[in-house]
């Protein structure tokens, strides 16, 4: 998730089992080891454009690397705090703070590397979006009032609130996933494979994405508990097979190499993106939309050279007035 949430996560979790005098060191030391599993994005290249995202929720991201990433954390702040804590003391809560991080990452879509170095396959929950306010400013609260009034109890507090939005999110993708499936059997269509993911900043409007006959097809759906899901028609695109999509393409060669770590990457839910361009159908502006967030260009006439990395990030008004009336849930056709 975002690093406000990731900071928030790992500060409060080791606030709860703190006490009064420790709680501020708890919360600076939870704080920035929630945060330092992201360093990984520091690796990266200006002559692969692809290196950032090999690395990025791989191995510091993985559950075997959580008590070496609590460890290097628990060294640098004992070597501040070595004449008011335990060493023990210290790798608790940096420990507890660092495997928060993982474990946020992998509710959301974009996928996290888990089972590092057993397995390279991406754990994507899909209840939560990388930035969710409703998530994130209420469990500000809580830390920032944990802290003001030394309470491990408002603390717990923050961990309830944590982990009841979480399952929220398993509740609402839950629902959100069923419908999506009836839909596709009310079209005739057979699922072979399906993705159900929240939109950016909330868990009422969800995008849907299935396979169905060499074709990924794209939906918005409004989910409220207790109410009937609503939806948004998208359309459909050809997904992509690289075989047979580059026929010609030595498969040692490098850019080769490289639509094969986009679709690692990218779940293997790839599509054509118009001319050269192969995208990651899984993001888009909208929930209902077949254009990718990003993409990578493929130069077949230059085999041994890395692809380049595009972003598809222009938003309009257009577009936000579409988006937040899906959300309040606004008949559009």
């Amino acid at each position: 998730m975002d690093p406000i949430s990731q900071g928030l996560v790992g500060a409060v979790f080791p606030q709860s089992i703190s006490n009064k005098k420790e709680i501020g060191k708890a919360t600076l030391i939870g704080l920035v080891s929630g945060l330092a599993a992201d360093l990984d994005i520091l690796i990266r290249s200006d002559s692969d454009p692809l290196l950032f995202i090999d690395y990025h929720r791989q191995f510091t991201h993985s559950l075997v690397f959580i008590p070496i990433g609590g460890l290097i954390m628990a060294v640098i702040f004992w070597l501040i705090f070595k004449k008011k804590m335990k060493f023990r003391t210290v790798f608790l809560y940096s420990t507890l703070g660092y495997a928060t991080h993982c474990l946020l990452d992998s509710c959301t879509a974009y996928g996290t590397e888990l089972l590092w170095p057993f397995s390279n396959s991406k754990i994507a929950w899909n209840n939560i979006a990388v930035i969710d306010p409703f998530f994130t400013v209420p469990l500000a609260a809580f830390v920032v009032f944990a802290l003001a009034r030394k309470s491990t109890l408002i603390a717990r507090f923050g961990v309830i609130f944590c982990l009841s939005y979480l399952l929220l999110g398993v509740y609402q993708h839950d629902k959100a996933e069923k419908y999506l499936l009836n839909i596709a059997a009310l079209r005739g269509q057979n699922v072979e494979k399906v993705l159900v993911h929240p939109t950016i900043g909330n868990l009422i409007l969800w995008r849907g994405v299935y396979l169905s006959n060499g074709e990924y097809h794209v939906d918005g759906i409004r989910v409220l508990p207790f109410s009937k899901p609503k939806l948004y028609k998208g359309g459909s695109v050809k997904t992509l097979e690289i075989k047979n999509a580059y026929p010609n393409l030595n498969s040692n060669s490098v850019l080769f190499k490289d639509i094969m770590r986009f679709n690692h990457f990218a779940s293997g839910f790839l599509v054509k993106d118009g001319g050269n361009t192969v995208g990651d159908i899984r993001y888009a502006a909208l929930p209902n939309s077949i254009m990718p967030l990003w993409s990578i260009v493929v130069d077949t006439d230059k085999p041994d050279q890395h692809v380049s990395y595009s972003r598809n990030f222009t938003g309009s008004s257009k577009k936000l007035s579409t988006f937040w009336n899906m959300v309040m849930g606004v008949d559009l056709y």
